[in-house]
């Protein structure tokens, strides 16, 4: 149920290479510039500026204003911000899944096809990273609460050739308990109505690239204990009800900027699913 043509990642080896150079070279300032400043991590477009400062507004609409002479990152570069050229920067905008940005684009009635992903963590990723792809192509997102609820909910909507269903589950590894429900859940309704894909993962949190957390790699927890309450308390964060895992996903989701702060194998699913729905 993998199709390696989306296992491609021409800018896998980024997170790999030092992101700050001795000196930071001169970018010339220009309104739609993406730029990361590396003290917080926020990550925006260029909106404004004065005399002393600029404003990035990220793709949730929050805007900050920094320095305009601090150091920001920009494509991976450390640059300064000098004094704006005369001509306009050139080439198509990037969404945040990397493909081109439509502007102003009308809206588009919802395809009868769906996806569904596992949780609320597994769909506000989605949303974050291909939102802008997903409106376009009029591709609505829905999730299962949970695998276990995967056979209910395809039976309710009832998959078809015309009505396709693409579902991404966690954790779906030869031998567990995702990959037996993926395999029945195919082979009663048919390859051409429902694809089921998925990560190897235990959980969503982990296709976040662990470098944007400062991690070499994520904490791995004993089994029996509560993978996310292990994660939270391995980054020193409070861990003691749900409201402390809900406040650290939004913190781990607040560090995504696009689709290069996520795994491979994480970002061709969902490529995968796309493809498929809008076939």
């Amino acid at each position: 149920m993998r199709d390696d043509r989306y296992d491609g990642d021409p800018v896998a080896a980024m997170g790999r290479e030092a992101r700050t150079p001795a000196r930071p070279r001169e970018l010339p300032m220009a309104k739609g510039l993406w730029l990361e400043e590396p003290a917080t991590g926020f990550y925006g477009q260029l909106v404004g500026a004065d005399r002393v400062t600029i404003a990035l507004r990220d793709f949730d609409g929050q805007v900050r204003r920094f320095e305009r002479g601090g150091v920001f990152v920009h494509e991976d570069v450390a640059v300064r911000l000098v004094a704006p050229v005369t001509a306009t920067p050139t080439g198509h905008a990037r969404s945040a899944s990397g493909s081109f940005h439509v502007a102003d684009a009308p809206a588009r009635v919802a395809r009868e096809g769906r996806i569904f992903v596992e949780g609320k963590h597994d769909a506000e990723l989605v949303e974050k990273v291909w939102g802008h792809d997903l409106r376009i192509e009029g591709v609505v997102v829905e999730f299962l609460q949970g695998a276990d609820h995967l056979d209910a909910v395809l039976d309710v909507f009832g998959p078809t050739r015309e009505r396709r269903v693409g579902v991404l589950l966690d954790h779906l590894v030869p031998g567990s308990k995702e990959s037996r429900l993926a395999e029945a859940a195919v082979r009663g309704r048919g390859p051409d109505a429902l694809l089921v894909v998925g990560h190897p993962y235990v959980d969503v949190w982990q296709s976040v690239r662990p470098a944007r957390l400062g991690l070499e790699r994520w904490p791995v927890i004993p089994r029996g204990q509560s993978w996310k309450h292990g994660i939270v308390r391995a980054l020193g964060w409070p861990a003691e009800d749900q409201a402390d895992i809900a406040r650290a996903w939004q913190r781990i989701l607040g560090r995504v900027r696009d689709y290069r702060d996520l795994e491979p194998s994480f970002l061709g699913r969902v490529e995968e699913l796309i493809d498929f729905v809008t076939a």
